[in-house]
């Protein structure tokens, strides 16, 4: 078996479709899983502790900073904290698995800093900032004053694309989910994604 130790990073501004290319993927490859962020913010109403997040109160995100239990963090919105737990990493990876990450542009490029080549990252662009309002609006879960809040951090993150190994336009959904899949493939070799999946149909 193949060292399964490497990442998928999928970022994109908020609204650019990269949580809904990153569910196609995990349909279609079974080698690769969700790692679930750690969080500060509010739960939403269909969120479940440990499924969608890791739910902390800020003093007990801080401590996980002191201890080192983070691989990366970021305050991406005053107060408001999100990150990866090192204990997360590690239990995907015990189960032989690829870990795909679905996080902010600042959180993935302190990854890919860190593991360098073990990571595949993949930049989702929104087809413009006024198909990105419209998809924030559409989603009924944001105050006027949020989107706009939202809007301006994303002219800020569509300016780190060059530090990401690919950048997607999604444009079209199922065209940009057929280039996340090649650069996947790509990524992990092709004989790599048959000796998976014969591995999973095994047990």
């Amino acid at each position: 078996m193949k060292d399964t130790k490497k990442m998928v990073l999928l970022t994109a501004p908020s609204g650019a479709g990269k949580t809904t290319i990153a569910h196609r993927l995990l349909d279609m490859f079974p080698f690769l899983t969700f790692s679930i962020s750690a969080t500060t913010r509010a739960s939403r109403s269909y969120e479940k502790e440990g499924q969608h997040y890791y739910f902390f109160s800020t003093s007990d995100f801080r401590e996980l900073i002191e201890k080192d239990a983070l691989v990366e963090y970021e305050e991406v919105y005053p107060g408001k904290f999100y990150g990866t737990l090192r204990s997360e990493m590690d239990r995907i990876w015990k189960e032989g698995l690829m870990v795909l990450f679905d996080l902010d542009v600042k959180g993935a490029s302190n990854l890919k800093s860190i593991y360098g080549d073990r990571c595949l990252s993949l930049f989702i662009e929104p087809e413009s900032v006024e198909v990105l309002r419209e998809r924030l609006n559409n989603r009924k879960t944001e105050t006027p004053e949020s989107i706009e809040e939202r809007l301006s951090r994303a002219e800020f993150e569509l300016t780190f694309r060059p530090e990401f190994d690919y950048c997607i336009v999604n444009k079209d959904l199922e065209q940009a989910v057929a280039e996340a899949k090649e650069r996947v493939l790509e990524f992990v070799g092709l004989d790599f994604s048959k000796e998976i999946r014969r591995e999973n149909e095994a047990k």
